[in-house]
């Protein structure tokens, strides 16, 4: 490593770094309500409903008592995963809306055209993370004047390292999208967006994990083939994905230029850079990418015609 990537490398650990990522996002944020302890109504109780009620507990925005989530009488493990952490369950999304100040739903696509009615006070904000379902559609499907803001979390908000951007519909306001930001920098970054960019969000960082995933795979793999255990391939090769991360972040140098740094002239680095050149690795990223986004186009246009 150079000595300027030393310098400007803070060595602060993931876990440090998010949570001032966490402190910084708190000092800015100034919520114009009467309490910072949210009732939080789940209109379903799926892995990401835990995950960000965990995540909220965690961040002292609510408590497990203040929590109330809907599921599926035969969802067993959902029903036991709540009530761990001292949240109730219901059978009814009725009760849910009742009793939450601030309502997520948290349900499969095709299911939101049926829970929608069931929404009848236009005073609580709604925050959805049903995948392709617009603003519109839901404002269409809500009373008048419900403040709605979807958002687009993915899967490692489950260990608290999301990455979560949302957009808000026309009837919410500053206070509601200082809420949803604070919320969900509890489980990672989040940031506001138009909603014509959820869409390569989606395919970035909504997909993104898988194509990381493959990469943790075959660089395993890799070591594996050369001699390596792989208990301890898999293990070394998770541990660089997450420091490359880190530097990128903490650094804010240009990963071109980190690259570089770690490429030595004539070295073994550059060999194997030459050799995912020849294969065209930033080509099928690339494309997984666009891929991915035109697919989630394509998914979010049946639901605009159903309603």
């Amino acid at each position: 490593m150079s000595r300027r990537v030393r310098r400007r490398l803070n060595v602060r650990n993931v876990s440090d770094q998010h949570l001032a990522d966490v402190e910084e996002k708190r000092k800015r944020v100034s919520l114009n309500i009467d309490t910072n302890m949210f009732k939080i109504g789940f209109l379903g109780g799926g892995k990401m409903a835990q995950a960000l009620a965990k995540g909220f507990i965690r961040a002292g925005l609510s408590k497990g008592e203040m929590i109330l989530a809907s599921c599926l009488p035969n969802d067993v493990s959902s029903i036991e995963s709540f009530k761990e952490i001292g949240s109730k369950t219901v059978f009814s999304n009725t009760d849910v809306v009742d009793y939450g100040d601030i309502l997520i739903l948290s349900v499969k696509p095709q299911v939101v055209p049926r829970i929608l009615p069931e929404i009848k006070n236009s005073n609580k904000l709604l925050l959805s993370i049903a995948m392709g379902i617009s603003i519109s559609t839901l404002e269409k499907g809500l009373p008048e004047g419900t403040p709605v803001i979807r958002v687009m979390p993915n899967t490692p908000a489950l260990v608290g390292c999301g990455a979560t951007v949302f957009s808000r519909g026309k009837h919410a306001g500053d206070k509601e999208a200082e809420v949803a930001e604070k919320l969900f920098s509890s489980v990672g970054i989040c940031e506001e967006v138009s909603e014509n960019m959820i869409d390569p969000v989606t395919a970035l960082a909504g997909s993104g994990p898988a194509y990381v995933y493959m990469m943790i795979e075959a660089l395993a793999d890799g070591a594996v083939k050369m001699g390596l255990m792989r208990d301890l391939a898999y293990k070394l090769a998770a541990q660089t994905v997450l420091g490359a991360g880190t530097m990128v972040r903490q650094t804010n140098i240009h990963p071109g230029q980190l690259k570089d740094d770690v490429a030595s002239p004539a070295g073994s680095t550059i060999t194997a850079i030459h050799h995912l050149e020849k294969h065209g690795l930033r080509s099928a990223v690339i494309g997984a990418v666009e891929a991915a986004t035109l697919r989630c186009k394509e998914f979010s246009s049946p639901s605009e015609t159903k309603q």
